[in-house]
């Protein structure tokens, strides 16, 4: 499954940065990913409310929550995001064939 994993680094982090600047963090994103059985499509710094986004494709979210587990512990992260990408087209497919009356209707 496709996925993009966002998050934050912490001060502790950003401190490791400033000791290492050339630090390759993308190598050691894909080793995580690696170990899951996963692979990253890419990852960027970015501007924003989040530090990061990776573009990932691991076999479960289970894979996705035992990296989440892993990386937060360290405390290097937080806030780390994770979004599933799903197929819009079988969602509305299964949805249009549910019977649901909102309030009042």
């Amino acid at each position: 499954m496709k996925a993009y994993v966002m998050g934050n680094y912490t001060d502790k982090a950003f401190q490791g940065f400033m000791k290492d600047p050339t630090s390759d963090r993308k190598a050691v994103v894909e080793q995580l990913v690696k170990a899951v059985g996963g692979k990253i499509h890419s990852m960027d710094i970015v501007r924003g409310p989040y530090d990061f986004i990776v573009v990932t494709e691991v076999d479960s979210f289970d894979d996705l929550a035992a990296i989440k587990l892993v990386v937060e512990a360290s405390g290097a992260v937080k806030n780390m995001t994770m979004l599933e990408s799903i197929d819009f087209t079988k969602a509305t497919t299964k949805a249009s064939k549910i019977g649901y009356k909102a309030p009042g209707q």
